[in-house]
């Protein structure tokens, strides 16, 4: 099993719509990406004001560059690490 997690690191006057994150964004890419469980994180303290977390059978490959995905959403770059699921 594969988890790709996404952090949206704290920076000074960036913002997050988690809303418009969590509704649409979210939702596109778990529909894209053929998933039907992302948990998204609003960062209540810690390194990150948000974070989404995506489970797959296999990585999600070149779903990431697919078109749409791109949202005003944040200002943030976001970090990404993918992980084998050892336990």
């Amino acid at each position: 099993m594969i988890r790709l997690s996404v952090f949206y690191p704290t920076t000074e006057g960036a913002t997050v719509d988690h809303d418009c994150y969590r509704d649409k964004h979210v939702r596109l890419a778990a529909k894209t990406w053929g998933v039907e469980d992302a948990e998204f994180d609003k960062g209540v303290d810690g390194p990150s004001v948000a974070a989404l977390q995506v489970c797959f059978t296999r990585g999600p490959g070149g779903a990431m560059g697919t078109p749409g995905m791109a949202d005003n959403y944040t200002s943030i770059t976001p970090l990404l690490q993918t992980s084998e699921i050892v336990g």
